[in-house]
């Protein structure tokens, strides 16, 4: 794959989402205990300075999120394949994912996109 590509546009949920963020593994536990402390942005005085390391830190958590997205679509995809034994609905998809079905269609043809494109190197 060469650029992430976005996700489907989610839409209404069917129920809010109440999901622990993920630990960053790689601050501290420290660290993250610490309410004000977020990549050590909180000690950086210069402007000029903390937006930038401030911009970096957004646009490299989009990628991670893009990225994320990616292998939870190719996941659904595999999840909803009609060869497998196991397969699930998109309506059990949804639900462990606490998307709603029609993102969860969206998600899984996303998904099998991305699996073609992986097959053919684009």
């Amino acid at each position: 794959m060469s650029e992430p590509q976005s996700a489907p546009d989610a839409g209404p949920t069917e129920r809010p989402r109440r999901l622990k963020p993920a630990q960053l593994l790689f601050e501290p536990p420290e660290a993250v205990a610490d309410p004000e402390h977020f990549f050590d942005l909180e000690s950086i005085e210069d402007p000029r300075e903390l937006l930038t390391r401030s911009t970096e830190l957004a646009l490299a958590f989009r990628a991670a999120a893009d990225r994320a997205t990616e292998y939870q679509a190719v996941a659904a995809a595999q999840l909803a394949d009609p060869r497998r034994f196991d397969r699930l609905t998109t309506a059990v998809i949804a639900e462990r994912a606490e998307w709603s079905e029609d993102y969860a269609k969206k998600m899984v043809e996303f998904g099998r996109d991305l699996l073609r494109g992986s097959r053919t190197g684009e």
